[in-house]
């Protein structure tokens, strides 16, 4: 027994230091690689106006390049920590991992919360002199613990509760509970603090891709269809409350609509960016050699950097890069379907489809195809930060990749 036991902790052993998923770690590679040239590219102008009132660039037009290369070798390195580390160890990590992100999110409203310019939305912190949104660890957050507790569903969920059908409480319970609903409620206050904290923010675009990963562990792990569907209704309606009750978010559907009408304010990014698409026509104007990146496109090395991308390299560019990330995207869904666990599956089935709705909506908003929502374009967009944590990510799904090998188990 001893013997056998010794041989089962050597074999995991082995696969844990397994090799990892070449393909798609070139894949990753190479994203970045093509994101941090396109980075210096759009930058250069801003940096070199220094024209970010919260950034004092001293006029070195590489400014944003080296703090982004920076943190891209510092995010490569945690990639390559992640992946040999054995996702296993996450499962008990998660707990602190999603308290964390709670306590920071709530430190954006103390006196280390900062806000963008003269602008009253509050959606950075300061610790130790580096500034990021808490809102990128709470997507990490929640996907480690709700892929870490659904992993256990089957074997947690046990034999149904003895309820007392005599009282009409015991006979709701028996109800909620045979359709489920009890099993979600942990979940959904979980991700009611979560969304009601990036709420008072105010952080929309961060609810939504929160809302979409915490989805798709949710659907991976099995929960009912129907689910799915009155949530989907439920968010719909919250939705369209929030716009219509939320001024800024009112006009930024106004603009959207109709960019034409409000070219001074929230429709002049939108109406630059189409211009910058526009220009860039079949091959592009040549990288380096965009005209909107000076002083007309806003955000043109962040949000908008995409419609950068279309200008320098045209639509035959643009297309190679949405295709390197399509292929990403579909080897990571390989590697979740082939994963040793449900915990591993579940773990590359969040990050994964968190990657491929930042990346839809960000490339939507850029050509106007989807109202204006503030989402950055994974491994492009400017943000040291929140580029580190993505290729951290991106660690863990190797990780995941390395115990490919082995049997499937619970």
């Amino acid at each position: 027994m001893a013997r056998k036991a010794k041989r089962d902790r050597t074999i995991e052993q082995q696969l844990a230091h397994g090799p990892v998923d070449l393909p798609f770690l070139a894949l990753v590679l190479l994203l970045t690689a093509i994101g941090l040239i396109m980075v210096l590219s759009a930058s250069y102008a801003s940096a070199m106006y220094n024209l970010d009132p919260a950034v004092n660039t001293g006029g070195d037009p590489y400014h944003y390049f080296k703090r982004q290369f920076l943190f891209a070798v510092l995010g490569i390195g945690a990639l390559f920590v992640m992946s040999r580390i054995d996702y296993q160890q996450l499962r008990w990590l998660s707990v602190f991992a999603l308290g964390g992100s709670i306590v920071l999110l709530i430190l954006v409203f103390t006196p280390l919360g900062r806000s963008a310019g003269d602008s009253d939305v509050r959606r950075w912190i300061n610790l130790f002199g580096i500034r990021f949104q808490p809102s990128e660890v709470a997507k990490v957050g929640i996907i480690l613990y709700f892929a870490a507790r659904l992993s256990k569903r089957d074997s947690q969920m046990g034999p149904p509760k003895k309820w007392n059908r005599r009282t009409l409480v015991g006979r709701m319970g028996e109800r909620l509970e045979r359709i489920g609903l009890l099993e979600l409620v942990p979940y959904v206050v979980i991700l009611a603090v979560v969304l009601a904290l990036l709420y008072k923010e105010p952080h929309m675009s961060g609810m939504i891709l929160i809302t979409v990963a915490a989805a798709s562990v949710l659907f991976a792990s099995g929960i009912g269809l129907h689910w799915f569907v009155a949530g989907g209704t439920l968010m719909v309606g919250a939705l369209a409350f929030l716009i219509t009750q939320t001024k800024y978010m009112t006009a930024r559907i106004n603009s959207w609509l109709d960019p034409l009408s409000d070219l001074s304010g929230d429709g002049y990014q939108l109406w630059q960016s189409q211009i910058a698409i526009g220009s860039g026509g079949l091959l592009g104007v040549g990288l380096g050699n965009s005209r909107q990146k000076y002083l007309f496109l806003p955000e043109e090395h962040n949000d908008c950097i995409f419609a950068i991308v279309c200008e320098e390299l045209g639509m035959v560019g643009a297309c190679v890069v949405m295709a390197l990330f399509a292929l990403l995207i579909i080897r990571g869904y390989w590697l979740a379907i082939h994963a040793r666990d449900r915990f591993g599956t579940l773990l590359i089935v969040g990050i994964v489809t968190l990657l491929a709705a930042q990346t839809f909506l960000n490339i939507g908003v850029a050509t106007g195809a989807i109202p204006t929502t503030g989402i950055s374009l994974p491994f492009f967009s400017y943000g040291g930060t929140a580029l580190a944590i993505q290729l951290a990510e991106m660690g863990i799904v190797l990780s995941v990749s390395r115990q490919i090998a082995a049997p499937k188990a619970e």
